[in-house]
């Protein structure tokens, strides 16, 4: 074997031994680098004859061909064998059974309001949906909440930026200000009704969504949720009201045998006014009064907020918690695990 063969076994040996990209490239320097083997043959040839020069170049090219030929072949056999590294480490077993993504669900609350809304549209109430950023005005004035009531402190209510002084803006602490939202555009629909003397059509409407108060506990929440009822037109009694919501209890929490006391109460936007209570004869709170909701006859006041002539016009009210009829349908004892957001809590409620 002469020196050229003798130099391309050399490094044919060498690439082969190495085992990283750059151990290849370090190699690679020994033999075509700027100071490798192959550079000092082609120096050395300075001394030759012309003729000399054309057999040595030639031989020379050919074992820096055959050696560069050997360094293509590692490098490709290097990144060859990370690819393999690289799909074995990521490999997919598809003899596994798929990652399946848990089934999603309504929120509780959500399905009580939807039971809601239902349980009333069933009766002819349209649902109306309003700002939860509110006026002074509709929030208390229209509901003849006087200025020194308790629920205007803001130990009370979250006030929050805009408005002025005289008119603040706050986060609505019930939905009954779209009762009488919902009421004034309904008495503009038909005030050529109204004008010519002519009955309107009576308004029927819940207002159920997010309200918020500065509280918290078991049974308290800072935002929480209400649905507030109204039913205004010339015959409506409080006997409708009793009718209505009797009706409404049975039907949610389907019991017949479900009973109902309302007691009289104090509420400024009603007179007369009264809580709601409801009695279980059966399961785990049977024989107890459990407070529900609050009514009553529209004030005369609220019902002329409204645009409408309270000696011609009358209604009833009611307001109640979503988030309680929740608790007691699913019997659940603290309201802060509706809020909490912990998954293996709520999954418990999907259907």
């Amino acid at each position: 074997m002469n020196e050229l063969d003798s130099l391309v076994a050399s490094a044919q040996q060498q690439f082969a031994q190495a085992a990283t990209p750059a151990e290849l490239e370090n190699a690679k320097a020994q033999f075509l680098g700027k100071s490798g083997r192959v550079t000092e043959l082609m120096k050395g040839m300075a001394q030759l004859s012309v003729e000399e020069k054309k057999s040595r170049g030639a031989a020379i090219n050919v074992a820096k061909q055959a050696i560069e030929a050997a360094l293509t072949a590692r490098r490709q056999a290097l990144a060859d064998a990370e690819l393999q590294a690289q799909l074995k480490a990521e490999a997919l077993d598809v003899s596994l059974p798929g990652r399946q993504r848990g089934q999603g669900g309504l929120h509780p609350v959500s399905l009580t309001l939807e039971r809601i809304e239902r349980i009333f549209g069933s009766m002819g109430f349209d649902v109306a949906q309003g700002p939860e950023i509110e006026s002074d005005w509709f929030n208390f004035t229209a509901l003849n909440t006087p200025e020194d009531h308790p629920a205007r402190s803001m130990h009370d209510t979250f006030y929050v930026e805009g408005g002025t002084p005289e008119a603040p803006n706050l986060l609505r602490t019930h939905t009954s200000p779209m009762q009488v939202r919902f009421a004034v555009q309904h008495v503009k629909k038909y005030r050529a009704l109204l004008d010519a003397g002519q009955a309107m059509p009576e308004i029927r409407v819940i207002a159920p969504g997010r309200t918020y108060r500065v509280d918290s506990d078991a049974t308290h929440s800072p935002m929480f949720h209400q649905c507030e009822g109204l039913w205004i037109g010339e015959n409506v009694s409080f006997k409708d009201l009793k009718v209505v919501f009797t009706d409404f209890c049975k039907t949610f929490f389907e019991q017949d045998d479900l009973v109902l006391r309302f007691r009289p109460s104090f509420f400024p936007f009603t007179e007369p006014s009264a809580e709601i209570d409801i009695q279980f004869q059966t399961g785990p709170l049977a024989g107890r009064w459990l407070e529900v909701a609050g009514s009553g006859q529209v004030h005369p006041n609220v019902v002329r907020n409204m645009g409408l002539d309270p000696e011609k016009y009358i209604g009833f009210a009611f307001g109640m918690g979503p988030d309680r009829l929740t608790m007691l349908r699913y019997g659940v004892n603290d309201l802060r695990l509706f809020f909490d957001g912990d998954i293996r809590f709520l999954s418990q409620f999907r259907s």
